[in-house]
């Protein structure tokens, strides 16, 4: 995917000159344009909990410090990493093996073999591992080595996916090995074949890295890069247009503010990241259907889109952005409150006091958390109270930490975010299959509908492309007829930066950006302006 200037005009070019601010996370620089096109300071909303592979980091890609089998390009097309080529796949779509690329080190100078591809794997899916995209490898069999450079996936049923799913980094088994995956030093302190190496983590101040001497790819011409943690979208803006950043993360009302910055640079990038507001079964409110069918009627989406994403996204009517190829038309359902009104008059929730709905004693009253800081996920959930309260269901929001947050996950609603790229299977069956109900988050809304159930799996067990969107035009309607989460829009992702790089480009994004996706995905290809 290409990417878009929006605008600029001639003024306060010294703004744009990030990394030799003294106060920048990185340190400082000298000032020295060279020195600067060498290190990059990104501001970014969070940061990740582990950066061991083995728990689930960079599990889609785009990691900086370590390689996968295959990688993606920009147009997210798979291509050689680690491997040579892409598998050789044979048995019926049973069996799939990819030889390993010669010459490749770690990042402590020792060599890449095909044991360490197959202990990733199998520590991933041992069960001991709290590893919560397991069931993304659900059909792998067994993986074996043989000899030192080929590698061999023996699969329990034909999944259509599977080559794309081997982007999972691959870690040293020398160092990793001799650890507890969940709570080993290997978390904090990877080893891997990537580009770059991490040189300091400052628990949410900053991740610093520089480039990997061993690396078996061209060398960096950015030597170093810092992501500088900042949660608040005003503070991460702030610092941008102070100089103390080279770019940041930023939501649409932001980043048009930098629209007339000469120097600067907005890159948008479209993605499958889209915001919905859980809403456990197991919720006294929320688990009554007829409450969530009302909300998925009431809400007003394009307004949404309009207003607080300044057009930079679509509406939502399920997890599929309405553009993907697997999305069922017809599913749309747009803003109808008088639906809602019949739909809540029908199973007896009846207007009370303060024009609050109420059955059987109970009023249609819950609690809606959003993660404080994130402007964007405040103002959707203002919005669908406003469009709720309209209905008659009265919903409270209340912005908290993750911290506060994660324990009240399973019994109340929270405006939340995911989206996975590459195939409908990714994100879908995490998202809604009821085995998963409760798994981190996974399933956050504990939904259970046995027709979504037998969709997802029908979709992973056949490589047969009309087998497969039969199974998704199916799971798309029943989630529209029985909503256990209410999907409100696919968001457009937006960046901006100084404008002294060549070879930036944006892909088409999932609902995690800003650490591995954003225009720095490919940091490592970067040539300063001439």
């Amino acid at each position: 995917m290409t990417t878009r200037r929006i605008r600029s005009a001639a003024v306060a070019a010294a703004v744009a000159v990030g990394v030799t601010a003294c106060s920048a996370p990185g340190g400082g620089g000298t000032g020295d344009d060279a020195n600067a096109a060498e290190s990059v300071v990104i501001g970014v909303g969070s940061e990740p909990d582990t950066l061991s592979p083995l728990l689930g980091y960079g599990k889609d890609g785009n990691s900086k410090i370590f390689d996968g089998l295959l990688a993606r390009d920009t147009d997210l097309k798979l291509k050689p990493a680690l491997a040579t080529a892409l598998p050789k796949i044979t048995d019926g779509g049973l069996t799939y093996t990819y030889t390993l690329r010669e010459g490749v080190k770690f990042s402590d100078g020792e060599a890449l073999t095909a044991q360490d591809v197959v202990y990733t794997y199998r520590t991933v899916l041992d069960e001991k591992t709290n590893n919560t995209a397991r069931s993304e490898l659900d059909a792998v069999k067994d993986v074996r080595a043989t000899g030192d450079d080929t590698v061999v996936f023996t699969l329990d049923y034909p999944y259509a996916a599977f080559a794309a799913r081997t982007v999972l980094p691959v870690v040293p088994e020398h160092v990793a090995g001799g650890q507890d995956p969940n709570t080993g030093d290997f978390n904090t302190k990877p080893v891997g074949t990537g580009p770059y190496v991490l040189t300091d983590w400052s628990k949410g101040e900053k991740l610093a890295f520089k480039a990997n001497p061993h690396y078996w790819g061209d060398r960096p011409t950015v030597k170093s890069f810092t992501m500088a943690v900042i949660a608040d979208d005003n503070v991460r803006a702030t610092r941008l247009r102070s100089g103390d950043l080279d770019g940041a993360v930023l939501p649409p009302n932001l980043a048009a503010t930098f629209e007339n910055d000469e120097g600067r640079r907005t890159y948008e990038a479209r993605s499958y990241d889209f915001r919905a507001v859980t809403l456990p079964t197991s919720g006294k409110v929320t688990g009554d259907r007829a409450i969530r069918r009302a909300l998925d009627a009431a809400v007003d989406r394009r307004a949404m889109v309009d207003k607080i994403l300044d057009g930079a996204g679509r509406p939502a009517y399920g997890p599929l952005p309405v553009d993907d190829p697997w999305y069922e038309r017809g599913i749309e359902r747009p803003h109808d409150l008088a639906k809602a009104e019949r739909v809540l008059d029908e199973a007896g929730w009846k207007a009370g006091s303060g024009g609050i709905r109420a059955k059987d004693g109970r009023r249609a009253s819950f609690t809606l958390y959003y993660p404080s800081g994130d402007k964007v996920r405040q103002d959707h959930a203002l919005a669908y109270a406003s469009d709720a309260k309209k209905a008659g269901i009265e919903v409270k929001v209340e912005g908290a930490t993750w911290e506060v947050i994660e324990p009240r996950m399973g019994r109340d609603a929270v405006l939340a975010g995911f989206g996975s790229v590459g195939d409908p299977d990714f994100g879908l069956y995490t998202l809604l299959h009821s085995s998963l109900a409760g798994d981190g988050f996974n399933n956050m809304a504990h939904y259970d509908e046995p027709a979504v159930d037998q969709a997802l799996d029908a979709g992973r067990r056949t490589q047969d492309p009309a087998t497969r969107a039969a199974a998704y035009d199916k799971l798309q309607k029943a989630l529209a007829e029985n909503p256990g989460y209410t999907f409100l829009t696919h968001i457009d992702h937006l960046y901006v930066l100084a404008d002294r790089w060549d070879g930036l480009t944006t892909q088409l994004e999932p609902h995690e950006h800003g650490f591995a996706s954003g225009p720095w995905w490919n940091i490592e290809d970067w040539q300063p302006k001439k």
